[in-house]
């Protein structure tokens, strides 16, 4: 290969790394052309199954700023690129293999750490994001319908109550009157209370006339007084004036 393939090589391998999301290494010998391509069609548009040499991996390893890879290129090797969801790729890797013993899964690199071959297995052994999305509608509904049921109990019992109410006043029409028989002990006690207010205010009324009157009473005594001391001064000056006039 010449270096300025090999540069290209190694440039797009580094490329694919830091678009993946997961990186699965597997060993492919036994595999016909026909089998591999029965892989690549089984793992659809979002994964890419190239075959790598390994010491341009390495290089493009190093490029996209990934470690410790290199343990895991020995051997023929190759790569399945994911770009999709890891978990559904994982799958599709795991069933073909089942049914094609000669792939085997090396590793992987997913989410800046190295993937063991029991990692592989777990991350294939989980469920899919649509079968999480699905279980997740189904919680959040569950949910909603919990809810409904606890707003709508209150109302719920106030019907049964108001229905009991009503079916015990149909039965016992005696219910009916007894309620009713409430209704004269109420308006009697309002007609009490209204009669007391009345009775204070006339009290307190009869209370404001009769300062009012005390206080005019002894304003007027106290006019009377005036007049009084006042009157007894002109009779003496008349009298001091006459007996001047005789002695003249």
């Amino acid at each position: 290969m010449a270096r300025q393939d090999k540069v290209a090589t190694v440039t797009e391998i580094a490329d694919r790394f830091r678009a993946s999301a997961v990186a699965v290494l597997t060993d492919y010998r036994g595999l016909s052309v026909a089998q591999m391509k029965d892989l690549r069609r089984s793992l659809g548009p979002t994964v890419t199954f190239s075959v790598v040499k390994n010491t341009l991996t390495k290089r493009a390893a190093a490029d996209a700023g990934i470690d410790g890879i290199d343990a895991l290129l020995v051997g023929p090797s190759a790569i399945a690129f994911v770009e999709g969801d890891p978990v559904d790729a994982a799958k599709g890797i795991r069933n073909f293999a089942k049914d094609n013993p000669a792939l085997i899964v090396k590793g992987g690199y997913m989410d800046g750490a190295l993937l063991s071959p029991e990692d592989f297995t777990k991350l294939a052994n989980l469920e899919s994001r649509e079968v999480l999305l699905s279980k997740l509608a189904g919680a959040m509904k569950a949910k909603q319908s919990q809810a409904a049921a606890l707003f709508a109990a209150p109302l719920a019992k106030a019907a049964r109550a108001v229905g009991a109410l009503q079916t015990k006043l149909e039965s016992d029409p005696s219910a009916t009157s007894a309620t009713a028989s409430t209704a004269p002990a109420e308006a009697a006690v309002e007609e009490s209370t209204s009669t007391a207010v009345e009775e204070a205010t006339s009290e307190e009324v009869v209370e404001a006339a009769t300062e009012e009157t005390a206080t005019e009473v002894a304003a007027a005594e106290a006019t009377t007084e005036e007049a009084t001391n006042e009157t007894p001064d002109a009779p003496a000056a008349e009298t001091a004036e006459a007996a001047e006039t005789t002695e003249g």
